[in-house]
């Protein structure tokens, strides 16, 4: 459920004594700091924060600060399992708010408690904070604040058994999350972040339509919720800017299923639900279903539920795990990197709960497109390499692509139609880098920077390949970032053979590596890639990691997201750490392919079935995935 974290909006510094003044902005610092450890899950060290704050304000007599304080006190030990405590302090802050009539800080005081309330199973309770706090966000214009209460409004009258006005609640609350999206227009960057504190809403308004008997009805607000910022964004480019435009209409099922009879293709999008469950006296949020839909290209829609609270009821995992300890398995990632300790099987766990559930709903022909729309870990599935029960890999029986929501694959198209129309009027030709020159970078925080290790099969991939594609290769210290910047937006094909730079806390830091020259760092960066305007078909960065980046209810923020919305339609990247060797074959394979089979998503399953005969291990062919268009 959604927790208020009350930052009080501090009234101007009153010129009093100066050790006054210096106190005041040493426990501003303090409360700012325990916001920080809050939101990242660090409640110990955010309460020690809190603590030392409220001990300043008290002696420097900052009421409003005092209340900030206790607020977020009782929001971080109801984080802890200590509802109690959080009632106590919640309630202290409650009634310093209402004494010097601070109307944001009562409501936030009263949402803490509607929370705690919730956590308890005391649903009347936390319906009737919950609902005095909507009612002090709408009277001050809080919007935010609005919709966390309308959410925590729908849970508790879910919980307490009353569906239809968790229903009204919760529609209301996208309504007003939609509507905050509108108003921060094109500013793609502050939708991502606002859009993270939401998706609980959509979630559970999910839930109840699946209740309700209704799946296809939650497969639309599951549409609904994920990758808005990104649809809007693609939306803008496409109409050239159009400020009108910005704020695309979710598709409804009609659409949806056109959408799949356009691309040809079987769509299965994976929805992760959560839900509250009593352990050892604690209400603790876990993974409580994970939800399937299968939408055929004659536009049939098929539900399926797998029940998730085994996981963590008999194995005491997460969904994350098993993709994690595929990443494991796969060589790819030691498991201290996150602090996992049980590892159940692996490729085969993966196939028993995304596919098994499914398989019957899947295209028999093994040309035809199935196109998986995952969510949360799941981006971080390499869905060619599961096994089902007989060892038989996924790819040897379906070609596969994958697209980050239902709507975006609409856009992609778009942008592939869009590039077919320019190319009757403009020549352009491929380029090609292999092994530029490596530049110097720190690959952990505070070591010194060294040069990244050379690539001499990404040279070889690069002289294979550029003769298929009518180029030259670009080479060493010719493949500057100035260089290769200048020479992308009038390309037709994009392969770039080289390292990737994973950026897995900010994504758009993620990074391809070329030669340093003048004053750059040779790194092209996900955030530059961002504003470029591409016109090429295709793009192919074969290097580490580039699928990887922030993952986000908007999708994963990364290199793949933004050379799609630079306005390329399809794009191919990896999912981890890829061999050298290997891949050299594999991308020259690939290419021979596309020279026979224009469709980009066969022709990467052929070579994988090729490579697989060579590098039989998964880690050697596995890796990469097709975003967007096949053609």
């Amino acid at each position: 459920m959604s927790v208020p974290l009350y930052i009080p909006p501090f009234a101007p510094r009153l010129a009093i004594a100066q050790t006054t003044d210096s106190r005041e902005a040493e426990a501003n610092k303090l409360f700012q700091q325990g916001k920080k450890q809050y939101q990242t899950s660090q409640f110990p060290a955010a309460l020690n924060s809190w603590q030392q704050a409220l001990q300043i304000y008290r002696a420097i007599k900052n009421r409003r600060g005092e209340g900030g304080a206790l607020g977020n006190l009782g929001a971080a030990y109801g984080s802890l399992g200590n509802y109690d405590k959080d009632i106590e302090y919640s309630q202290q802050s409650l009634d310093i708010a209402r004494e010097i009539k601070d109307r944001r800080g009562e409501g936030g005081a009263l949402g803490n408690l509607g929370a705690a309330y919730l956590r308890l199973g005391n649903y009347a309770k936390a319906i009737e904070y919950s609902q005095q706090w909507l009612d002090i966000a709408r009277e001050i214009n809080d919007r935010q604040g609005e919709g966390w209460a309308l959410t925590n409004l729908g849970v508790a009258f879910l919980k307490s058994g009353n569906s239809m006005e968790a229903e009204k609640m919760l529609v209301q609350g996208i309504q007003v999350w939609e509507s905050m999206r509108q108003m921060l227009g094109s500013n793609d960057a502050n939708k991502v972040s606002i859009f993270e504190g939401q998706a609980h809403t959509y979630r559970t308004l999910q839930q109840i339509r699946v209740a309700q008997n209704n799946p296809n009805a939650a497969l639309e607000i599951a549409e609904r919720g994920r990758a808005r910022a990104f649809v809007d964004l693609l939306t803008e480019r496409l109409s050239s800017g159009d400020a009108n435009a910005v704020i695309a209409t979710a598709p409804n099922q009609d659409q949806i299923r056109q959408i799949a009879q356009a691309q040809n293709a079987t769509l299965v999008q994976y929805s992760i639900i959560y839900d509250t469950f009593e352990i050892q006296d604690k209400q603790v949020r876990r993974e409580s279903a994970l939800y399937i839909w299968v939408i055929q290209p004659t536009g049939e829609i098929t539900f399926r539920q797998v029940d998730l609270k085994p996981l963590w009821q008999q194995h005491k995992v997460s969904l994350a795990n098993p993709v994690i300890c595929t990443q494991e398995f796969l060589a790819i990632r030691s498991r201290s990197s996150k602090g996992l300790t049980k590892c159940p099987p692996d490729l085969p766990t993966l196939h028993q709960l995304l596919i098994d559930p499914i398989a019957s709903l899947l295209p028999k022909d093994p040309n035809a497109h199935v196109i998986f729309i995952p969510q949360g870990s799941l981006f971080q599935v390499p869905f060619p390499a599961l096994q089902d029960a007989n060892g038989t890999y996924l790819i040897q029986k379906h070609t596969i692509r994958t697209a980050p929501s239902i709507q975006v694959l609409a856009l992609t198209r778009q942008q592939r139609q869009k590039l077919a129309n320019q190319s009757a009027n403009r020549r352009s030709k491929a380029l090609v880098l292999g092994n530029p020159t490596m530049p110097q970078v720190s690959l952990s925080l505070g070591e010194p920077k060294q040069a990244l290790s050379p690539l001499p099969g990404a040279e070889a991939e690069a002289k294979a390949i550029a003769p298929l594609l009518n180029t030259q290769p670009i080479l060493g210290e010719q493949g500057t970032k100035a260089a290769i910047v200048q020479k992308m937006p009038q390309a037709s094909i994009i392969h770039l053979a080289t390292h990737g730079l994973l950026d897995d806390l900010r994504g758009l830091g993620s990074a391809i590596a070329l030669a340093p020259s003048g004053k750059d760092d040779g790194l092209l960066t996900a955030e530059e890639i961002f504003d470029m305007k591409l016109q090429a078909n295709l793009v192919v960065l074969s290097a580490c990691n580039t699928g990887e980046g922030r993952i986000t209810g908007d999708g994963v923020i990364g290199l793949s997201r933004s050379l799609i919305a630079a306005g390329v339609p399809s794009v191919i990247v990896s999912l981890w750490a890829v061999p050298d060797a290997p891949t050299a074959e594999l991308m020259q394979t690939f290419y021979l392919n596309l020279q026979k089979q224009p469709d980009k998503a066969q022709a990467l399953r052929q070579t994988m079935l090729t490579t697989m005969t060579t590098h039989p291990e998964p880690k050697n062919w596995a890796a990469f995935t097709l975003i967007g268009e096949a053609k």
